[in-house]
């Protein structure tokens, strides 16, 4: 199943021009046909015309029912299957992240003699995640940020703000602006169970898992960002 929607999300410019191209051809016979009918003197002719018109209006029937299905299927059922979307996996460019010069001075060298030593840091979790977190109001406590999860696991924290309407959490890969949103509740939370999230159907890697609460005017605070790593054992 995610192997077809990847295949429809793919290639979704050329299905759509395929069909408009052959909606196109058959409106066409369709024309045609219906003024053959309307001209013809004879009951053969008339039947002959009749029966291409009614395969070409079949025709252009079928192509426009194919296009409503490939947009449900990549407007719809896609985002609901993460194994669906082409995701990259970020690779940690480590000449690219910062570096710190720490002088060590040698205890057997006599002198002022230095030795510098280069020492790439790589960014932590703690870096990377828990953007936009008020405490007592916008906040993931489970899981922690750059944890490492897999099956099912519970996702605490707190939705508590003024004027509450309801709270999502959502997921996508590092990078995506697209999220995929995993469940909603609309009772406040504080330093409690917002629900679960089954990891059980992605693909291992990292994931950023963001926290929405959202007012019952419709306006919301900036989420709460954390990124965990899904480690789900891959299946032989």
């Amino acid at each position: 199943m995610e192997d077809a929607l990847r295949f429809f999300r793919a290639y979704e410019i050329w299905i759509y021009l395929l069909l408009i191209l052959g909606g196109l051809v058959y409106i066409r016979k369709f024309i045609l046909a219906w003024s053959e009918m309307r001209e013809a003197a004879f009951g053969l002719e008339r039947e002959s015309a009749q029966s291409r018109l009614n395969q070409s209006a079949s025709m252009v029937v079928l192509l426009l029912i194919m296009a409503v299905a490939e947009f449900v299927l990549v407007s719809f059922i896609a985002p609901s299957y993460p194994g669906s979307n082409p995701l990259i996996t970020p690779t940690l460019d480590v000449l690219a992240t910062s570096t710190n010069t720490l002088p060590v001075t040698p205890g057997d060298i006599s002198g002022t003699q230095e030795m510098e030593v280069n020492v790439f840091l790589s960014p932590t979790a703690e870096e990377s995640g828990g953007e936009g977190c008020v405490p007592g109001q916008v906040s993931l406590t489970e899981p922690k940020p750059g944890a490492e999860v897999s099956g099912i696991i519970k996702i605490e924290g707190t939705a508590n703000i003024p004027n509450f309407g309801f709270y999502k959490y959502e997921i996508a890969r590092p990078g995506e602006t697209v999220w995929l949103t995993i469940l909603a509740g609309r009772e406040m939370v504080q330093e409690g169970e917002l629900g679960q999230w089954d990891t059980g159907t992605l693909s291992p890697g990292d994931y950023m898992l963001r926290l929405v609460v959202t007012d019952n005017q419709g306006g919301s605070l900036p989420p709460c960002v954390i990124q965990v790593r899904v480690n789900n054992p891959v299946e032989p």
